[in-house]
């Protein structure tokens, strides 16, 4: 667990949960908070990081998520999990293509293609971006964390998300990069497409964090108890009836955060799969409508969803540094055809 929070940008939707601690509560053990019990176990740790664990639902007794106040009775089964596995995955080159957007000495800003994982995971051992960075840049350098698999790498996006990362080249980039991500001064804007008539544009605000039912999943809570602090700026771009082409600002970079909270309004994003916009919502029940969207869904892997603009401060000049990526064919293929479905006037 890391004291300082950690960047978590639209994280991979393949990760799991590895079990990084486990205690049983011994017959005779008196009734404590947790963050006490854990704090005489658990080497080289403080009751901050336990109680950050709480919150973000890593901490389970009896397999259950609890609160840092949870009372330890004799016998309970407490572990500690997340999202990385005990043990570095050893990092392999591989030659696959990359599409570089901007590169200088200290860093590398990259247009991150669909159904690729940023780094390695459980079930994603190669393929990586991760791998190809291996492969052309050679040693990268390795945050605090000491997570070799994720070399250069200061904040992510989905496997089915694209758009635009930046990598770091040198530790003094790497650095930088981490705070600016840390302290919000990055600007981040996507594209989305989702389900649904945006009636206006808005602000969510809401913690996530997994959900107590599908930890693969995240969730929004209203209990501040649970998750991290999450606030999305979003502005209607374009309206096609049945759903809406949106812009997401990015305040915080929680993982999935744009596809919790726009579903946390009744708007799930087009196609997403892990969140139920990979079904009809909105529409008619009529056969040929039902194969346009059968049509568009076969355009993208996932999600319709973009990180198309990508804002900085250099890390040894200070410039601002700003660019803006193309959506991919997959996601203009099916803007086409919604101003085609809908005669372009909506």
């Amino acid at each position: 667990m890391s004291e300082q929070e950690q960047p978590d940008l639209e994280e991979s939707t393949n990760e799991e949960l590895f079990e990084h601690h486990r205690v049983i509560a011994d017959p005779g053990q008196e009734v404590v908070r947790i963050d006490k019990f854990l704090m005489t176990r658990i080497p080289n740790t403080s009751r901050n990081k336990i109680q950050d664990a709480a919150k973000n639902g890593s901490i389970l007794v009896n397999s259950v998520p609890v609160k840092q106040n949870y009372k330890v009775k004799p016998g309970d089964d407490v572990s500690i999990v997340l999202p990385f596995p005990v043990r570095n995955l050893e990092l392999l080159p591989e030659d696959i293509p990359i599409d570089i957007c901007y590169e200088d000495d200290e860093l590398i800003v990259v247009n991150k293609e669909a159904n690729m994982v940023v780094h390695q995971g459980y079930g994603n051992y190669t393929g990586t971006l991760a791998n190809a960075l291996a492969f052309h840049f050679g040693d990268l350098p390795v945050g605090p964390d000491g997570f070799s698999g994720r070399p250069g790498i200061v904040h992510r996006l989905d496997k089915h998300t694209t758009g635009l990362m930046v990598v770091a080249k040198t530790e003094r980039a790497l650095t930088h990069l981490a705070k600016q991500f840390f302290d919000r001064t990055t600007e981040r804007r996507y594209w989305a497409l989702v389900w649904g008539d945006v009636e206006e544009d808005g602000t969510v605000t809401g913690h996530i964090g997994r959900s107590l039912k599908n930890r693969k999943v995240m969730t929004v809570f209203p209990d501040e108890d649970y998750g991290k602090h999450a606030v999305t700026h979003y502005k209607v771009l374009k309206r096609y009836g049945y759903v809406t082409l949106v812009e997401c600002k990015l305040e915080t970079g929680r993982t999935h955060q744009i596809r919790v909270h726009m579903k946390s309004l009744g708007h799930p994003l087009f196609h997403d799969l892990e969140y139920g916009g990979d079904r009809i919502l909105k529409g008619t029940t009529s056969t040929k409508y039902k194969r346009f969207i059968e049509n568009c869904f076969n355009h993208i892997q996932g999600q319709a969803l973009h990180a198309k603009t990508l804002g900085f401060s250099h890390p040894v000049s200070g410039g601002l540094i700003q660019l803006n990526s193309g959506l991919p064919a997959g996601f203009q293929a099916i803007l086409d055809k919604w101003d085609k479905y809908t005669g372009g006037d909506c």
